[in-house]
């Protein structure tokens, strides 16, 4: 009895959350509109574009061992 209960809240409560989520956010219950950058196919590919010519300024990326603490440095397989 008591699990169906609790199954039962949890459902609905997703239910309401999403129902509150697409009402203000999809169909803009407080106004506004979605901007241009969001929406504009042409501006994320050029921004895009501009991110990737950046040159790297960093070190060799790295993977960090979380039991030992240690890093490693990622090779690609050209390099190895």
């Amino acid at each position: 009895m008591t699990g169906t209960k609790i199954v039962g809240a949890l459902v609905a409560t997703t239910v309401v959350a999403f129902g509150c989520d697409y009402i203000i956010s999809d169909r803009k219950l407080f106004g506004g509109t979605t901007p241009s950058t969001v929406s504009n196919k042409d501006w994320w590919e050029e921004t895009d574009k501009k991110f990737q010519a950046w040159p790297r300024t960093a070190g060799p990326p790295v993977v960090m061992n979380p039991i030992s603490r240690q890093n490693f440095i990622v090779k690609s397989r050209a390099d190895a």
